[in-house]
């Protein structure tokens, strides 16, 4: 079985993310979306938030599970029996943060590739960032985000 491993923060999760879910679906087996815990960061929404805001996004895409994790990402890629690390770029400037990683992860774990999809272009200026500030001033988000998220964030 062939199972990828979808890391990120996901704070909040955006329509980007969908859209690199969405086409590694297609080629997977098995997705794993491993939502990070990172204690010394600073997040909006919790681990188990972030969880389910995806959970509600990914209905209906079988070979889909959302999980948290902790600790190094060759871990828990370990753990769930994937040897493929999949990684969203946006832009160029995406590239040398995700290359550098790429290269230490496969330094921790040469049995792990770390593979690479492009957002498509509608999505490459959508950021977890930039979503939470809209949504901080009062700004529409509706067409950034999955529909359960956006309702999440008016509500906060």
């Amino acid at each position: 079985m062939n199972v990828a491993i979808f890391p990120g923060s996901f704070d909040p999760p955006t329509n980007g993310h969908m859209d690199i879910i969405e086409r590694a679906a297609k080629i997977y087996d098995r997705l794993i979306v491993a939502v990070l815990r990172n204690t010394a960061k600073k997040y909006m929404f919790s681990d188990q938030q972030r969880v389910e805001m995806l959970e509600k996004a990914c209905e209906g895409i079988d070979n889909v599970e959302v999980a948290s994790f902790e600790g190094l990402l060759v871990d828990f890629a370990r753990e769930r029996g994937s040897r493929i690390i999949l990684r969203g770029l946006r832009a160029v400037t995406d590239f040398e943060y995700e290359f550098t990683m790429a290269l230490m992860n496969r330094k921790l774990a040469p049995e792990i590739e770390t593979v690479f999809i492009v957002t498509s272009a509608e999505n490459q200026f959508i950021s977890s960032s930039s979503i939470k500030e809209i949504a901080h001033f009062g700004g529409p988000v509706e067409d950034m985000v999955p529909k359960p998220v956006a309702s999440i964030l008016r509500k906060r």
